[in-house]
Order: structure tokens, then sequence, then C-alpha cells
């Protein structure tokens, strides 16, 4: 995560910016051995994060644009840098990042850079994970109908999908087709990427119609509506044209 952003002031806290106190006061009250074994880091990293840590704060001034912050694959894909005012105002209104200290972020809602992956198993906590911690509070922040676009992993998305009404989920899969088999295949950063894509290509289109979907090409991909579901739209690329989009450490 970066440390400062380059765009706009923060517009409003986290929603549940209360119950990310409580976990980062959890967080803080552990030393650097105790989170390299809840979090399966090297003890460089764990002192790192344990800095990190300590520095959280929730105070105004110290806060960041979450959709600044971010890096990975995933942000690469979804290129913030090429937003417009109006694309970050609707990507406000309409994406969701889910997060293991904050819940859910809206993406210019103010954070701090932090390290908790929602997978994590608690030890020493009011509950063992944060899948029990978070429960449905999250799904309650959204909206009670209405189709939701899944481009989360599964550590992520099962904070939602078992809460909602799976007719109301799309959950889109990227493949790449393997030049050996001829066959597509699934390539782990070549679908990070793409759901980053996809995202960055309903905000700056603001597409509301699902069946607009199949409209999506970027990167190389196309709809494929032999593999297709509604529920599960597939799309498939001959050849990736994301290679180096990938940003992890600037």
């Amino acid at each position: 995560m970066r440390t400062t952003a380059h765009h706009s002031k923060p517009s409003h806290q986290p929603l549940l910016l209360p119950k990310a106190e409580i976990l980062a006061g959890y967080l803080k009250s552990l030393d650097d051995k105790q989170i390299a074994k809840i979090m399966k880091i090297k003890p460089d990293l764990a002192v790192k994060t344990t800095r990190t840590i300590a520095n959280w704060s929730t105070r105004p001034s110290e806060q960041v644009t979450a959709i600044d912050t971010f890096l990975g694959d995933i942000y690469s894909g979804l290129q913030v840098g090429s937003f417009s005012a109006n694309d970050r105002q609707y990507a406000d209104r309409t994406l969701i990042i889910l997060s293991g200290l904050y819940g859910l972020i809206r993406p210019l809602d103010g954070i701090r850079p932090y390290r908790l992956e929602m997978a994590y198993r608690l030890s020493g906590f009011t509950t063992t994970s944060l899948y029990q911690f978070w429960g449905d509070d999250i799904v309650k922040q959204l909206p009670a109908s209405g189709t939701i676009m899944n481009l989360s992993s599964v550590e992520y998305s099962k904070v939602v999908t078992d809460y909602v009404d799976p007719s109301r989920v799309i959950s889109p899969r990227f493949l790449t087709m393997n030049p050996k088999t001829k066959e597509p295949t699934f390539v782990v950063v070549h679908a990070k990427i793409a759901r980053g894509a996809l995202a960055r290509w309903l905000i700056q289109n603001q597409v509301q119609d699902t069946k607009s979907l199949a409209g999506f090409n970027d990167l190389g991909y196309s709809y494929d509506t032999s593999l297709s579901t509604l529920s599960e739209p597939v799309f498939v690329c001959q050849d990736f044209k994301g290679l180096g989009l990938s940003v992890r450490l600037t």
C-alpha cells in the first residue's frame, strides 16, 4: 500500500470504522513474533508490519484516499490513474473494496495502510476468524436488492456471498488460451488484472445492464457464449494484452 495519495483528499470515513478500531487495538497488542505466526510472514516483514500497525490511526490528517493506496495485480488492471473526476465519484457510489481490517471500503474513504488478510486465523481475539468477526455486518451496508458483480477472490467474496441470495451475484471468469493444448486455462495473474480491468470498464462506461457485459473486450478478452452462464460469464483471451500492467511495489 502507498502511504501517500496523489489525488483528492478523502471524502468520508469507512462505514464500519468502529469495528476496525477494535481489530487495530488487537493487532497493536501483538509483538513481532505473534504477528509473524498469525500472518505466516518472515521476521523482517513482521517487524515492518508491526511498525505499520503501530502507526495506524483514525486521525483525519493522517488518512489517505483508499482508491489511491492499494497496489497489486487487480489494482493494476483498475488503472485508477486513468479515472476522471466523474469516474472517481461514480466509483465511490458503486465500487466496494472488501477488507480484513475495515470490512468494506468505499473508494473515497480515508484509510491508513495496514496488513490484515481476511483468511488469517486470530489468536487471543474475541473470535478465531475475521469471517466470524464481520458476520453479516458488511452485507448490511450494501443495497438490499440489485445485482452484485463479484470481482473478489473467494477468500474475500464469501463475506458477501454467504449472506445474499445467489441469484443476485454474477462472478465473471477469465481464461487464457494455452498455446500448447489450445484449451482455455486459468492463469492467476491474468485473471487478477482482468478483474480490475472489468471493474474499470464498468465504472468508466457506467454499465448498469448485465446484458452489456458481453461487450467487454479489454486486454484481448472476448465473451465466450459457449462457456458462459447467466451467473458466471466467461471471457477468454487468445493473447493476454495486460503484460507489464502488474505493479506491486511502486
